[in-house]
């Protein structure tokens, strides 16, 4: 009896200390096993990664700025496809030529002076009256060689304007669709050669009508020199007029 007495109170010890041994269990579980929130920690990693995918926008951005950059500066460089040059060389060699076809006086100081000096110059008064007429005549063919040379290098002129006017076009058709500032300058440039090619093309006009009209004067002043020199021979005295025989009909010999 007094031996279940004991068991009894035993088993009764046990089940008391069981919640106490439990509760000693749960204290001493460590901290680290347990989840803990911080509001205040979430809050700064967020603006922290907000930051750094801002940074990293910039960055894209800054790239594609330097990317776009480079694609503008190869469009500045890229030259301009068309070129008008050897279209106006050409028609400044065919004025050129109509020029160096110049008829007897060719425009060359030295030739001019030489044969103003011979033809243009005072008449000479031991000229005989045949030389006179030679160089009367000689005056004319230049004055018409000149007339003839000026409309020469008109009708040249002329013809280099439907060059020209396809060349305008194609240049500005390019200066307007150029893709970048080396090609708006390159059209501008042949635009500016255009422009001097029909300069020279005016200036050759000019020089041709020049000359064609001075010729023509110059015929004037030297007829009327020969023309006085001419009357004063006439109204030298002289042996005058000398009567010769004159045979008017066939005397019937063969």
């Amino acid at each position: 009896m007094m031996l279940r007495r004991s068991y009894g109170r035993r088993f009764a010890a046990a089940l008391l200390a069981a919640p106490v041994a439990l509760s000693s269990i749960m204290v001493t579980t460590p901290a680290h096993a347990m989840v803990v929130f911080d509001p205040s920690n979430y809050a700064q990693n967020v603006i922290q990664a907000a930051r750094a995918l801002q940074q990293i926008t910039n960055q894209i951005t800054s790239l594609q700025n330097e990317a776009q950059s480079l694609i503008n500066q190869a469009r500045n460089l890229t030259s301009l496809p068309y070129s008008s040059l050897q279209q106006l060389q050409q028609s400044v060699q065919r004025t050129q030529q109509l020029l160096q076809q110049a008829q007897n006086v060719a425009y060359d100081v030295q030739q001019i002076d030489r044969l103003f000096q011979q033809k243009y110059g005072n008449v000479s008064m031991s000229a005989s009256d045949s030389q006179l007429v030679s160089d009367a005549r000689s005056r004319w063919q230049n004055t018409v060689g000149g007339l003839q040379d000026a409309m020469k290098v008109q009708a040249g002129v002329v013809g280099n304007i439907d060059t020209n006017r396809a060349q305008m076009s194609a240049l500005v058709g390019s200066s307007q669709s150029a893709t970048g500032a080396l090609q708006a300058t390159q059209a501008g440039n042949q635009l500016l050669a255009l422009q001097a090619q029909q300069l020279a093309d005016l200036t050759a006009v000019v020089a041709a009508n020049g000359r064609a009209q001075a010729l023509t004067e110059a015929e004037r002043a030297a007829a009327a020199e020969q023309g006085r020199e001419q009357r004063r021979r006439f109204l030298t005295p002289g042996t005058g007029y000398q009567p010769g025989n004159a045979q008017m009909f066939n005397n019937g010999n063969n």
